[in-house]
Formats: structure tokens, sequence, C-alpha cells
């Protein structure tokens, strides 16, 4: 029998690209509501609860209201907001983490979307903390420079202005200068860190992709590893990960011309780690597509990890 999915919230953004993701899988039977029903609270509550898998691609307050709407308990939430991240009885969708984590995901009904730009940093320092290379307390900085798609229907639609488009959008703009980032949360608490991490995101004039930063200084670290040494480290943690890959070391087979370009992940549900530097200062950088892995790639990921299926289905 096939697994009925209900993505609530279809014409945003995540959501368009779960159902393209899904849009060729003749294992799921995919339940949709009719355009001038999508705000009917009564007919959300029969697809939510006919539904075995829902997706909540929606802004916080009603992802929390459709999830007060499933009375099923045989419905499964995957939640792509913000608004679970950090909640207890939710589970961190990102499965590469542990094998521990990959079997709280299979066994949940409540799992939550990691953010794109917590997915890179996420997927950085993870692995650091756990090894003990990285101290709990140690002051966390962290930037990323990602694509406009992540901003939603109306930042898309100011970046892609035909007429009248505003010149200021051609430069690479920093924001949440507050240091309140809605990530932080999530960055915080998955990564076990005594104190928020100072995290500068910028947006450029590009559609899709990322690169998260994380830069260390040796001499702060728990253990004084070189750059060369926190990369074996790296390597041998995301050994076997399908969807990580830690690259070359000091290889410049992966840059253009010295550039990194922030949308080599475009179109996949990978994230690519690279370790540089030397002597007292090592810089990690995480590239993935902020739509994929980023969001509709890792909610997939976690419905196969769910349903009990390979987790590249439908994404290679």
């Amino acid at each position: 029998m096939k697994s009925k999915v209900f993505v609530d919230g279809q014409e945003g953004t995540t959501g368009l690209k779960i159902n393209e993701r899904l849009a060729n899988r003749e294992d799921l039977e995919i339940l949709r509501i009719a355009p001038e029903k999508r705000k009917d609270a009564s007919a959300r509550r029969a697809l939510l609860n006919e539904a075995d898998v829902v997706f909540l691609c929606l802004p916080d307050e009603a992802a929390r209201e459709a999830v007060s709407l499933v009375t099923n308990e045989k419905t499964r939430v995957i939640d792509a907001s913000t608004a679970h991240r950090t909640h207890p009885d939710w589970v961190y969708g990102l499965p590469e983490l542990s094998g521990e984590q990959r079997e709280k995901i299979q066994a949940s009904r409540r799992v939550c979307v990691p953010g794109c730009h917590a997915t890179g940093f996420t997927t950085i320092l993870y692995p650091l903390v756990q090894e003990g290379i990285v101290a709990r307390d140690y002051p966390v900085t962290s930037y990323s420079v990602s694509g406009y798609s992540g901003g939603g229907k109306k930042l898309i639609a100011a970046y892609e202005e035909k007429e009248g488009r505003d010149e200021r959008l051609k430069s690479p703009r920093l924001y949440a200068l507050d240091l309140r980032h809605k990530h932080l949360p999530e960055m915080q608490k998955i990564n076990g860190l005594t104190h928020l991490p100072l995290f500068t995101p910028m947006v450029g004039d590009y559609y899709q992709g990322m690169v998260v930063g994380v830069p260390l200084t040796r001499r702060l670290l728990a253990k004084r590893l070189t750059a060369r040494e926190v990369w074996e480290a790296m390597t041998a943690y995301y050994h076997g990960q399908r969807f990580i890959r830690v690259m070359p070391f000091a290889s410049q087979e992966y840059l253009d011309r010295g550039y990194l370009d922030a949308t080599g992940c475009n179109h996949t549900n990978r994230v690519e780690i690279f370790v540089c530097g030397e002597g007292e200062q090592i810089l990690l950088l995480a590239r993935l597509d902020n739509l994929g892995k980023g969001a509709s790639g890792a909610a997939v990921q976690n419905l196969n990890r769910m349903l009990g299926m390979d987790e590249g289905t439908g994404l290679v």
C-alpha cells in the first residue's frame, strides 16, 4: 500500500520544491488541496489527518496551528518552518549527525527540518564539538552568503523585478544585524554550545546556493590541532555518508581560479565541506543548495528515513 503524503503550504518555495521531488514517486500517493481551499481549516484538517506523512511548509504560527489540527495518532509530521526546531518533543532532521540520530528520525512522529544556514553551520561544528576539538564555550563566529530564494516570495519578487529594479540589489547585502537571526537558537542547542554564536548572514544577487563559514583560532581549541588534522577528523567523522563530503585538503581543483562558487551544489542534496588554513588560523566552509539539503531535499530525505526507505530515494 502506498503511503499518503500531504504538503501543507504547497504554493511556497519549499512546498513547490518538495512537490517537484515527489512528482515521479510511484511509491507514494500525493494528496492535494484545491487552491481555493488552501485557507479552509476544515479542508486542511481532513487532509492533515488522512495523510500518513505531512510536510508543513508554512510560517511558524501557521505551522503550530497545523500541528494542533492533527488528531490522527498515525499521522507523522515533517515541519520545514522554524517553529519546532528546538522543541524537546521534536527530532532534529539531520541524519548525518550520528547513527542514533538516524534511529530517532525513523522512529519519530514529529521531525523538524533544519534551517539552511544552520545545516551548513552544524555539519561543520557538530563533529568538532563531539570529538572534543572545539570546547562548548568556544567563542564561535560564523558567516553565510546565500541566494535570494531563501528569503521567500517577496524577496524573490524584489530581485526579479524587470522594471524599476533597485540598483542596490546588485551588491551583496548583510542582514540580521541585530544578531538575532532566527536560526541561532537551533545553531546553539543542536551543537551544545554554551553561548550563542555570532552569526552574520548576507544575501547575494543570484537565485540559490550558499556557503557557510566558521573560522577557528588554533590556540583557543580544546585540542590544538592543525588545519590538516581538523580535516582528517572531519573526514573520519563523515566517512561513508552519501550526502556530506569532506573535500580534499588544500586542493585547488574545486576552486575557480582561487574562488569558491556558492552555487556548486545547486540542485543536489549534497553538502561539501572545505577545510583551509595553516598556522594559527583555520577556516571551515560548507557549501550546499539552500533549496536542497537546506530545505526540500532534507525534508524528502527525512521522509524516506521515516518510511524505512533508502534515504536517497528521489534525491539522486
